[in-house]
């Protein structure tokens, strides 16, 4: 199966967020080892769900490269959870802007990625149907 230009860039975006994700744990490690943490089994229970989340984008990248469906669906789950995370910051006393705006971006990107790979696989998906049914 031939994944389209836009499958692949979408693919990459997801694994550079998978990056980024993994740069954030170890950021959590460092923090955690030095002791600027309140409670260190709250602490050690976000490294492991941060984990988590770089191993699953990195397994959505993987599925969008090959043309998986549930990797792009996966992925799209995972930028409205991002712009999720960007609105909470908009809330409360310490509400900030500039914080949202650039946890936002990406996450907007990341959809738009996916939604337009989404689309371009449909023809793809659509023949491989036909081809399926004709095999049978």
């Amino acid at each position: 199966m031939r994944t389209t230009a836009i499958e692949r860039v979408a693919a990459v975006f997801l694994a550079l967020e998978a990056i980024g994700v993994v740069a954030l744990t170890a950021w959590e490690l460092v923090a955690l080892l030095r002791g600027d943490t309140a409670a260190v089994s709250s602490s050690i229970a976000l490294l492991v769900l941060t984990l988590v989340v770089a191993a699953a984008l990195a397994a959505f990248a993987v599925a969008v490269w090959r043309g998986g469906s549930w990797g792009r669906s996966g992925g799209i789950v995972a930028q409205l959870l991002i712009l999720a995370i960007a609105g909470g910051t908009l809330t409360g006393p310490d509400a900030a802007p500039a914080t949202a705006a650039a946890i936002a971006a990406p996450g907007v990107l990341g959809f738009v990625l996916l939604v337009a790979a989404s689309r371009a696989a449909g023809p793809r998906t659509q023949r491989e149907r036909a081809e399926d049914v004709g095999d049978a």
